[in-house]
């Protein structure tokens, strides 16, 4: 019965996102229900709520959270700045012959920036800040403008240094290293699959990606040299700096944001950008942002607190031991089961929830632990994107202009989504993909 019970919450609470109930309050209330149904019931002692304080206290008090407001101060002072709107235009112009040269550079952009945050949230949420405006200014159709936003920033999973892949390490038993290393080939893989998506669809339908307009392509090569070196050169080192800090273990990702916030802010400064209006401003986006994203960490806690409460945790690891098939059932299964907690859970909680039910039998059928956690961390990225509950749209959908509706950003998601799905399938077929890197590195030392 209990378990039934778990089972029933996720379709109430499917139910309550399709007619459009905000993620964080649902996750909330349906898990106040069901926990009030299951004491009445005699399946849930809502003594287990006693637990709640001290989940929130652990999952708040994980210090990579606070890269979270770090980055998005970042992508926020620079957006208000200008400083990123004339790196992704320069880019552009860089691109100016080649239609969606635009698109092609958020693609860019995001894969770097995604590099620094390693943080869904974050990355999708600068990217927004940055490249929205812009490419709606001059004229990108919004489905390919919020899908190119939404996929680009989920390369954060995927593309090290990734909290997603740091987390999974420690669960699986591996290195972190290695984690980092097999990881490379399929996040460079997953941003080259997006750019040859965003230069094939730009060439067959050019008008969902005008060429930027001739007065802003036309330049010398000496004066495009300059707008070079002055858009480009300083927030790219920013990045490098920021990346560049995190793999040489100088800093933390949550430290590096720190860096990277003040860089933002000397860029802003040195620009003349800087302002006590402005400042307040991007202050005032990151509470707003950051308090969103908190709303849906502690919705999710809830929800899991419940679940786990209703034995579904018991439920999924008796399931698992019973499997018919083998290795390429639990595959199977254990893919299909992170890709839907995907659409609810924060990755923290399916990292310290699910995957330990995982690992175990993972080891037993002796699989590459390295492989199984990039594929992972790309089901993960996957399922983010995915409408209609993929995090990475709600976030999106949060800093998003009126004039962009929803289903604007969902029909845009769906190519990068299939894009993504074909990756994940090539790296679970090829395992090589992923243990090249790591055995190269390994032979060298």
């Amino acid at each position: 019965m209990a378990e039934w019970l778990g089972i029933t919450m996720f379709g109430v609470a499917l139910a309550l996102l399709l007619v459009g109930y905000p993620v964080a309050f649902t996750l909330g209330g349906v898990a106040i229900l069901f926990s009030l149904i299951g004491t009445a019931t005699g399946r849930f002692s809502f003594a287990l709520w006693g637990n709640f304080p001290l989940q929130v206290f652990n999952t708040m008090s994980n210090y990579t959270l606070l890269a979270i407001p770090y980055f998005i101060f970042m992508g926020a002072m620079l957006e208000k700045s200008g400083i990123a709107e004339r790196l992704l235009e320069t880019i552009g112009i860089l691109f100016g012959r080649v239609r969606g040269g635009l698109a092609l550079a958020v693609v860019l952009v995001g894969a770097l920036l995604a590099a620094t945050t390693g943080v869904v949230a974050a990355t999708v949420v600068a990217m927004g800040l940055i490249s929205l405006p812009i490419m709606l200014r001059y004229g990108y159709n919004k489905e390919l403008a919020t899908g190119v936003i939404a996929a680009s920033g989920t390369l954060g999973q995927i593309i090290p240094p990734s909290v997603v892949l740091v987390v999974l390490a420690d669960q699986l038993g591996v290195s972190v290293g290695d984690l980092f290393v097999g990881s490379m080939i399929p996040g460079l893989l997953m941003t080259g699959v997006f750019a040859v998506h965003v230069l094939a669809i730009s060439n067959l339908r050019p008008e969902l990606a005008p060429a930027l307009p001739s007065e802003v392509r036309k330049m010398g090569n000496r004066d495009l040299g300059i707008r070079v070196l002055k858009a480009m050169v300083p927030p790219l080192l920013l990045i490098v700096l920021v990346l560049g800090s995190i793999f040489f273990g100088i800093a933390t990702p949550t430290e590096a944001g720190a860096v990277g916030s003040l860089g933002a802010i000397v860029l802003a400064l040195v620009n003349r950008q800087l302002s006590w209006d402005s400042l307040q401003r991007v202050s005032d986006s990151t509470l707003r942002i950051t308090s969103m994203v908190v709303f849906i960490l502690l919705g999710s806690t809830a929800f899991s607190l419940v679940f786990r409460g209703l034995n579904g945790e018991q439920f999924v690891r008796t399931a698992l031991a019973n499997l018919p098939g083998g290795a390429v059932s639990f595959l199977a299964v254990s893919m299909a089961i992170v890709f839907f907690l995907g659409f609810f859970i924060d990755f923290f909680q399916i990292a310290f929830i699910i995957v330990p039910l995982f690992a175990p039998v993972a080891q037993s059928f002796e699989m590459d632990m390295v492989w199984y956690g990039v594929i992972l961390g790309a089901n993960l990225q996957t399922s983010f994107l995915t409408p209609p509950f993929g995090f990475a749209l709600f976030y999106l959908r949060g800093i998003a202009p009126p004039e962009v509706k929803t289903g604007d950003i969902y029909r845009g998601a769906i190519p990068f989504v299939i894009l993504q799905i074909l990756v994940l399938v090539a790296i679970i077929c090829f395992p090589g993909i992923v243990s090249w890197l790591p055995s190269l590195s390994q032979s060298s030392v």
